[in-house]
């Protein structure tokens, strides 16, 4: 399902979007969705649920995370940005591996 994205304009509105996404689909108390936050252990997400989360994020905002983003993305602050950087509102993360950011690139036409 995808929701209104109009406001997202930058990685911090990003992050304040994904933020209530988890906090709304998956009861998850914003208290425990900080920065540095692991989706899995500090969200309490299952990888089912990462899953879904990357499925609503590239549907609303019309993007594709490629084969391995699990593997790259751990934190709700990476999620983040790496979102904000498929929709070009962000630059590329120094996080993320070279052949990541390739195949980032290869799929969304936004990547700067």
């Amino acid at each position: 399902m995808s929701r209104s994205v109009d406001e997202v304009k930058n990685w911090m509105n990003m992050f304040r979007w994904i933020v209530k996404l988890i906090r709304d689909e998956y009861g998850v108390d914003e208290t425990a969705l900080v920065r540095s936050a692991v989706l899995e252990k500090d969200c309490g997400l299952v990888i089912d649920q990462v899953e879904d989360l990357l499925g609503i994020i590239g549907e609303s905002f019309e993007v594709r995370f490629p084969p391995g983003t699990l593997d790259e993305v751990m934190q709700l602050d990476e999620l983040c940005m790496v979102a904000s950087w498929l929709k070009g509102l962000y630059k590329c993360p120094e996080f993320i591996s070279s052949a990541y950011q390739e195949r980032c690139r290869a799929a969304n036409a936004g990547c700067l």
